[in-house]
């Protein structure tokens, strides 16, 4: 499991989010493994003075991936080198919790036959 939210300039960004899901469902999925059709994608779009970082440019993104543990370090670092070869100003965080702290469809994810495997 891999939610994925994105922060950007609304002036920018507006109308291009199935693009930039394309973009980034393409590196989950050839880093991690993530099925393709496993997509939870969020878009956070501002206008340019709610989204202050002057020493970045006006494509600016913000990836925040937050996931189940059990990636490896090199399979991290994997993420952040496709996801960072697909946009020019992009930052990425990867934020991980043990599946117990998930609840999917009313079960503790530690719970559940996933069709995928996590510890990569």
């Amino acid at each position: 499991m891999a939610q994925v939210k994105v922060y950007g300039r609304r002036d920018v960004w507006s109308g291009r989010q199935w693009e930039i899901s394309d973009a980034l469902q393409a590196c989950l999925v050839s880093a991690w493994g993530i099925p393709e059709d496993k997509r939870f994608h969020r878009f956070f779009l501002m206008d340019a003075d709610d989204f202050v970082c002057p020493q970045r440019s006006e494509r600016y993104l913000i990836v925040e991936v937050v996931c189940f543990t059990g990636r490896s370090d090199e399979a991290k670092r994997a993420l952040v080198r496709a996801v960072s070869a697909v946009f020019d100003d992009v930052e990425i965080t990867i934020i991980e919790m043990p599946m117990v702290n998930w609840g999917i469809r009313g079960v503790p994810a530690e719970e559940l036959s996933l069709p995928y495997k996590v510890d990569v």
